[in-house]
């Protein structure tokens, strides 16, 4: 069992990561059904909360269903981050986290996410701001440091443990890597093999098979991964992770029938959330993941991202349904550079 305050999770649990305009209540649903054990919001500006800004509220519904689930938040501003800590103990998610590691230009130029990795005692600061105005476990989400030359992850996981957060998740690439190359897990495994850090430390990046996963579990020593690109399209990843950790075998690729079912519960909960046309809207951009691999689905996919009504895309997926029952599908091979337009930190 993996402690983090108050929250008993698994052994090794697989975490879902808050990936900007990706994990929305309706996707942490179909993720939380396919063993996803703990999951996070999309992350959440400070400044927008304080403003009461519509998008900023939007991100703060979650729902007894997909508990445990923490609310991330990110900005340069202590001020900002312990008013917007207190905003966010109103709606009771199981914990708080703070990013400290996206790495896009628009929340970096604000001094906030990757940007505050250019300065530890600031990022110490924001920690202690949020720590200290809310009653939930405090996470933190964050990278192994700005640049190659200036890694600095032990440093930081030693000093936010020490203004009392609960656990840490390491994305194992710089601010300046963004998405490229691959991520280097031995400083993830240094932080994790420190006497001084009692708190849990989950890996993060680049875990996009079964296999992978058991290999840097068992490599790395961590007390769990964090998934996030690998899941967008394909939240089964969760439990084909869970069965091959446990058995050393593969679970068949989801059918036909299983994709359509999927893709159908988180369209209609995406309606449901959002409102008919944002709802349907939103699904667009997850249509292709979630039938990547099959063959002559592009007449299919155009029907799926220009109908109006949720009858209609119900019509078109039955018809693929019955136009690829049987198919067997391939196990899973993608490419995370085509993945890299979420902040997944």
């Amino acid at each position: 069992m993996v402690q983090i305050a108050n929250i008993e999770l698994p052994d090794f649990p697989l975490l879902l990561a808050p990936m900007e305009d990706v994990s929305d209540p309706p996707f942490r649903a179909v993720c939380k059904a396919n063993g996803a054990d703990l999951m996070y919001t999309e992350f959440i500006s400070s400044e927008g909360l304080i403003r009461d800004a519509i998008k900023s509220r939007q991100k703060l519904d979650i729902f007894e269903a997909e508990r445990p689930v923490g609310i991330q938040i990110f900005g340069g501003d202590e001020e900002a981050m312990a008013l917007s800590a207190k905003i966010v103990d109103t709606v009771n998610p199981d914990l708080l986290d703070i990013n400290f590691g996206c790495p896009v230009k628009k929340v970096v130029s604000k001094g906030a996410g990757a940007g505050v990795l250019r300065d530890i005692d600031l990022m110490v600061r924001l920690t202690k701001a949020v720590v200290n105005s809310t009653s939930l476990p405090v996470t933190v989400k964050t990278r192994l440091g700005w640049d190659h030359d200036s890694i600095n992850i032990m440093e930081v996981a030693e000093r936010l443990q020490d203004v009392g957060i609960k656990a840490l998740s390491i994305h194992g690439r710089t601010r300046a890597q963004l998405y490229k190359g691959h991520s280097d897990w031995s400083y993830i495994a240094e932080v994790k093999n420190n006497p001084r850090i009692q708190i849990p430390i989950f890996g993060n990046g680049d875990i996009d098979s079964p296999e992978k996963a058991l290999e840097y579990k068992n490599r790395y020593g961590v007390d769990g991964i964090m998934i996030g690109r690998a899941a967008i399209g394909y939240p089964w990843i969760f439990n084909e992770i869970k069965h091959f950790v446990r058995t050393g075998e593969h679970l068949p690729p989801p059918s036909i029938q299983q994709r359509v079912e999927v893709i159908r519960q988180h369209l209609h909960q995406s309606v449901a959330w959002k409102g008919l046309k944002a709802g349907i809207n939103e699904m667009r951009r997850h249509y292709t993941n979630y039938l990547r691999g099959l063959p002559n689905i592009r007449d299919y996919r155009t029907r799926l991202v220009t109908l109006p009504s949720v009858a209609e895309i119900d019509a078109v997926l039955d018809e693929v349904i019955l136009a690829y029952d049987g198919y067997k599908f391939e196990p899973r091979k993608i490419n995370m550079d085509s993945m890299a337009y979420s902040c997944d930190s």
